[in-house]
């Protein structure tokens, strides 16, 4: 099987986004100690980033629900056969809100994940960024290796026909209901070579897309914690425009390495000459006032009443605050466990390396 994704550069002509090797940070004397590429909350990725990859299936299932052909064993290892792109970018470690111990936030558009980054300084990942942070230099199908593994990255739970009028209401029981997340950081296994934590799996993921023919800037990726989805670092979602938001979709953020300027718009967007405050009418709020929830969180006041906080009151719908807050997940919410966890029988077929 030969899985393609589109070159890392996306014609962008932008200094600020641009996706080649960063020059190398000054040397640092004895008495000036290097300052890290990274803040602590992120990691740094570096290496060489491979267009397509061949990958060859050993053990295989069609989901026929979501037209899938899912792969439980790959034959490693994977093979580079395009171009190899220079790469050195921060990721964030969890999904957003980024914090280890708290639930992925989900049910944010393309545009408002991109406002939430830019308030702390980042931007969107782009989808090369997020597979190689995955896959890693070997270009591993999954963060942990070559064998499918849903308890490593929590996924394969039975479906349970959401109430799709109850989720576009963002009805907080019903997201509950459908909650079959784990907290970020709770997944030991599920770690990838350059220390990033629950990239497939879990939650899906939402990217910027790079290629310029492509219809959408919004890529989806991942893959969330349903049977029949492949769980993999490296297939996408191209098909889901940029107001999509679903209770499964999360984010996380990037940002350059070596203290240099962040671009939050995306490599489609800068070439369309986009502006931020466009960015900010589609999503429904300002940069401003998602620093301002910023700091309420960080205080313990984000805390939602008839769409006002202290000191801010929000002029859209009445479910506005929670989004940004990230406060929509009803009180009925269970983390997945094996209680609704389904392993296709095919698993029984997996060889030992």
């Amino acid at each position: 099987m030969r899985v393609e994704a589109p070159a890392a550069d996306g014609g962008v002509p932008s200094a600020a986004v641009a996706m080649g090797p960063a020059p190398p940070p000054a040397a640092a004397t004895a008495s000036e100690p290097r300052e890290p590429a990274c803040p602590p909350e992120m990691k740094l990725v570096q290496g060489e980033y491979c267009t397509e990859v061949e990958e060859h299936c050993l053990v295989a299932w069609y989901a026929p629900q979501n037209r899938k052909r899912v792969c439980e064993q790959f034959q490693p290892p994977a093979r580079c056969i395009g171009p190899r792109i220079p790469k050195r970018f921060c990721i964030d470690t969890y999904a957003w809100p980024n914090r280890a111990g708290e639930r992925p936030e989900v049910m944010n558009t393309f545009y408002q994940a991109q406002v939430k980054c830019a308030a702390r300084g980042k931007r969107m990942c782009t989808e090369s960024e997020w597979t190689f942070a995955c896959e890693g230099p070997e270009m591993k199908p999954f963060p942990y290796g070559y064998v499918r593994d849903p308890r490593s990255c929590n996924g394969d739970h039975a479906w349970d026909h959401p109430n799709m009028k109850k989720v576009a209401r963002r009805d907080k029981v019903e997201l509950g209901r459908l909650w079959h997340g784990v907290p970020s950081g709770s997944q030991p296994d599920c770690i990838s070579d350059f220390g990033v934590a629950d990239l497939p799996g879990n939650n899906d993921e939402v990217a910027a897309g790079e290629s310029p023919h492509a219809k959408y800037s919004s890529v989806n990726t991942g893959g969330p914690w349903y049977s029949g989805v492949r769980n993999q670092c490296r297939p996408k979602i191209y098909t889901h425009e940029e107001g999509f938001y679903y209770y499964f979709l999360g984010f996380r953020c990037c940002g350059e390495a070596d203290g240099r300027p962040t671009e939050p718009r995306t490599p489609r967007q800068i070439r369309e000459g986009w502006s931020f405050d466009r960015i900010e009418r589609l999503a429904g709020f300002s940069l401003e006032q998602m620093k301002q929830v910023l700091e309420l969180k960080r205080e313990g006041r984000c805390s939602c009443e008839q769409n006002r906080l202290p000191g801010l009151v929000l002029h859209g719908p009445e479910w506005l605050c929670d989004t940004m807050c990230g406060t929509l997940l009803g009180p009925n919410a269970r983390d997945g466990d094996d209680a609704t966890r389904v392993l296709n029988p095919s698993r029984q077929k997996i060889r030992a390396p």
